[in-house]
């Protein structure tokens, strides 16, 4: 055998080896091989064309259950948020409705557990089911300013996450977002390459409203204590314009 063959053939071995670690890692993966896949694309993609960085090790790797709030500002976010934890939990966003079912996009709603939700806030089931995966353990994500916001700073938040968050005791993250790549759509955001910066926050305190009755009140002081939250993380303020609520009657 020739120097070049035998050197060919150690390659070979070499990338069958490789082969079998990748194949392994996916069939080992507890969430399942998609969410292995998808976490291992968006790391890749998310670090090398948006130069992903975050001010720290997720904070929230282990909780169990935890809720996720963060600015959205492009439909690639919950991918932006998840780059970050890297024991690859699925992220369960609650996601538009319309969203689903387009061709390669369904296969990241379906890894990620993404809930679908009506923009008009008239179905209360996905809240329901959100609050079950909460109590089954799960990371909720939600983007509180109900849609993508094109405009400077906050829109007022969504009350059903602090309903979501009274409701389960879960411990509730800020999240933001600096720079995410715009566009109409998922697939033309991906080719917006930007510099991404997200910055994880601590939990927010809501103990002294634990055990209250919910009434429309606490939960809009709630939901403005969260968004203020938010907002200080990113150096931003709230804007008084109506935002869109999730059902929470019932």
């Amino acid at each position: 055998m020739t120097a070049e063959a035998f050197a060919g053939c150690v390659l070979a071995g070499y990338a069958l080896v490789l082969a079998a670690l990748v194949v392994w890692s996916a069939i080992r993966c507890p969430e399942g091989w998609q969410c292995w896949l998808l976490y291992v694309i968006a790391n890749l993609y998310g670090r090398l064309c948006f130069q992903w960085r975050a001010n720290r090790r997720c904070p929230f790797l282990n909780e169990s259950p935890a809720i996720l709030i963060a600015n959205h500002r492009s439909p690639v976010d919950p991918l932006l948020i998840w780059i970050g934890v890297t024991n690859r939990r699925p992220l369960e966003f609650l996601t538009a409705q319309e969203y689903f079912g387009i061709p390669g996009v369904q296969f990241i709603f379906e890894a990620m557990r993404a809930i679908p939700v009506a923009r008009d806030g008239k179905d209360t089931g996905p809240t329901r089911t959100a609050l079950r995966r909460l109590q089954a353990g799960r990371l909720l994500g939600v983007f509180p300013e109900g849609g993508i916001n094109t405009g400077p700073g906050l829109l007022p938040g969504n009350t059903g996450v602090a309903w979501l968050a009274l409701q389960s005791k879960a411990p509730v993250y800020p999240v933001f977002i600096h720079n995410a790549p715009q566009g109409k759509s998922m697939v033309s955001a991906l080719f917006a390459f930007t510099r991404v910066r997200v910055t994880y926050g601590d939990p927010i305190d809501l103990s002294q409203y634990y055990g209250r009755r919910n009434s429309p009140e606490l939960l809009q002081e709630v939901t403005d204590l969260v968004m203020s939250q938010l907002a200080a993380l990113g150096g931003l303020e709230t804007l008084s314009a109506p935002a869109i609520r999730l059902s929470t009657a019932g």
